[in-house]
């Protein structure tokens, strides 16, 4: 009988995406810790790569939702609305997983990557500068 080689209770035997699922509702937790009052409309999500077309043919210009490095963009959020059925959605932000990983140099970096994009959709959606959220972010991602 063959069975799985890791134990399903250790870390390694969940997968990239749930590994990358965990970072985010960690590097969120540390957010949701201070603003949680005003966060409890807003919604996250982790999206493998981003479905947005540009608008622009040559270099790709996002729309202002979109927080980028670059040209790539790394997540967005997404305004409270209605959908096609007309029932209410709440607001998001979507994590694209492919891209933010991509621009981790190291595993290390990623969850701190998480967290500024993160901080910049969070002051996105609260309307604030995003060194509010985070005095301590020196870099934030475009877009922010």
């Amino acid at each position: 009988m063959r069975g799985p080689v890791i134990p399903t209770s250790v870390p390694a035997y969940r997968t990239r995406a749930q590994r990358f699922d965990q970072l985010a509702v960690d590097a969120f937790a540390r957010i949701d810790n201070q603003w949680h009052e005003r966060l409890t409309a807003l919604d996250i999500a982790v999206d493998e790569v981003p479905p947005i077309k540009s608008v622009g043919p040559d270099l790709p210009v996002w729309a202002d939702d979109v927080v980028t490095e670059g040209a790539i963009p790394l997540s967005r959020l997404v305004p409270a609305g209605v959908d096609a059925r007309g029932e209410p959605t709440r607001a998001r932000i979507v994590l694209f997983r492919r891209p933010l990983e991509r621009r981790a140099r190291q595993p290390e970096m990623l969850m701190e990557l998480i967290h500024e994009v993160l901080v910049a959709q969070v002051a996105s959606y609260l309307g604030v500068d995003p060194e509010v959220i985070d005095p301590e972010l020196i870099d934030p991602p475009d877009g922010a």
